[in-house]
């Protein structure tokens, strides 16, 4: 017979944890948060209840609200049953929100930290593990900032002047570049909106324009053609692992597919009759067809239409910096940031700035310097606007004057 039990987010915490509802029914597993929080140590791990402790006085309503729940649940299924409807996840989920009472479900909606706290562990099952640990990050931050600042932050208090002081703090506290702050920035909009869909919040000051996601163009490199020749014809046979990576790497900078694609190429993506690779995007989820470039016929010719399983993003990219280190791809190049509100420059040799993702935008660059129509290159790439695809490809003032000498316009 279908169970309720109630089980703690962490149970080994020294703070207060979340509760969960758990009920196993039909082969199904229906998981609620009920919104309680409590300090593993008064908690009855075989009642499933608060302790009877003087420590811990409100313990008669704490549980008088989770029998509220276990009998709402239970009612919920029965009716279900009873009106002939099939109880799936949703139904008992909305059933249950309408069986509880007013003061239960205010008390599921109070805070904002509990519901960050919520998404993120409704995340880990739907969303990639880097993202989670940006939401996770954020939070951490956000939670940082309310202690070293004595701030109380809720729904209602997140407007320009939170935007001012989290983003000062994030600069000048924890020094952190522009674009990092960014990112936080965009993650807690990330939150807001996804708790506005949810009728968890009325307050839409996070939307003005002023509350913005702060950026700045980042020094990126990309290789040339004639480094990416380089590149090819370097003899690494001393070192397979070096090999492999170089291999892999050039197979991204002439498909413009992401690391997470590139690595993954099988022999099933290679359609043979139409000289094309077909593979669907692990990021945007859209199938993508690039044509196979003669070097990239040569590198799957070589393993055998079966390219060698890849090294960790991490271990590529440390590979990738002494290849081309040895490939003497190392032109003096000026990086530019934005650290605690002042402006930073620093030079360094180009390969100390190759990573697997600059085999994407050198896939971009040269074949917008090639006169490959941006349409035809974003299809590839993905990019929904020309505005956004042209910020991300990098070409000179010079590039650019040299691109249009050939232009009829100029002729």
């Amino acid at each position: 017979m279908a169970k309720v039990k109630f089980i703690l987010k962490e149970p080994t915490s020294k703070s207060e944890t979340l509760i969960y509802l758990i009920y196993n029914y039909q082969y199904k597993r229906f998981k609620y948060s009920t919104g309680e929080k409590i300090n593993p140590k008064f908690w009855n791990e075989r009642n499933q209840r608060a302790k009877e402790s003087k420590k811990f006085p409100e313990y008669p309503e704490f549980n008088s609200r989770l029998d509220t729940l276990e009998t709402g649940l239970k009612n919920s299924f029965r009716r279900l049953l009873n009106d002939g409807i099939q109880p799936n996840n949703d139904l008992l989920k909305k059933e249950l929100e309408f069986e509880l009472d007013d003061r239960v479900l205010k008390q599921r909606k109070k805070s904002l930290f509990e519901f960050i706290d919520n998404f993120i562990d409704e995340s880990k099952d739907v969303k990639k593990n880097s993202t989670v640990c940006v939401y996770k990050t954020t939070f951490k931050h956000l939670k940082n900032y309310a202690e070293k600042k004595n701030k109380s932050i809720d729904f209602s208090s997140i407007n320009l002047t939170f935007y001012a002081g989290f983003t000062k703090y994030l600069s000048l506290d924890l020094e952190m570049s522009t674009n990092t702050i960014g990112k936080y920035i965009k993650t807690i909009k990330t939150f807001l909106n996804e708790a506005t869909d949810r009728g968890l919040n009325t307050n839409l000051e996070f939307r003005k324009s002023k509350f913005k996601t702060v950026s700045e163009e980042t020094d990126t490199v990309y290789l040339s053609i004639e480094e990416l020749k380089a590149i090819e014809e370097k003899d690494l046979s001393f070192n397979t692992s070096l090999e492999k990576v170089r291999d892999l790497f050039l197979i991204g900078c002439y498909t413009g597919l992401r690391f997470s694609d590139f690595s993954q190429i099988k022999q099933e993506n290679i359609i043979e009759e139409k000289s094309i690779i077909q593979i669907r995007t692990q990021k945007t989820n859209e199938k993508v067809s690039i044509p196979i470039n003669s070097v990239v016929k040569q590198i799957l010719k070589k393993y055998n239409k079966s390219l060698p399983n890849s090294y960790t993003n991490q271990i590529m990219n440390k590979y990738l910096k002494d290849i081309v280190e040895l490939c003497e791809i190392d032109t003096p190049t000026q990086l530019t940031t934005t650290k605690s509100g002042k402006t930073i420059k620093t030079t360094v040799p180009k390969y100390k700035l190759i990573t697997t993702h600059t085999a994407r935008r050198s896939f971009a660059t040269n074949c917008y310097l090639a006169d490959i129509p941006s349409i035809s290159i974003m299809k590839i790439t993905g990019h929904k606007t020309e505005k956004s695809f042209l910020k991300y490809i990098k070409v000179t003032q010079e590039q650019n004057a040299d691109k249009l000498l050939n232009h009829p316009f100029f002729n």
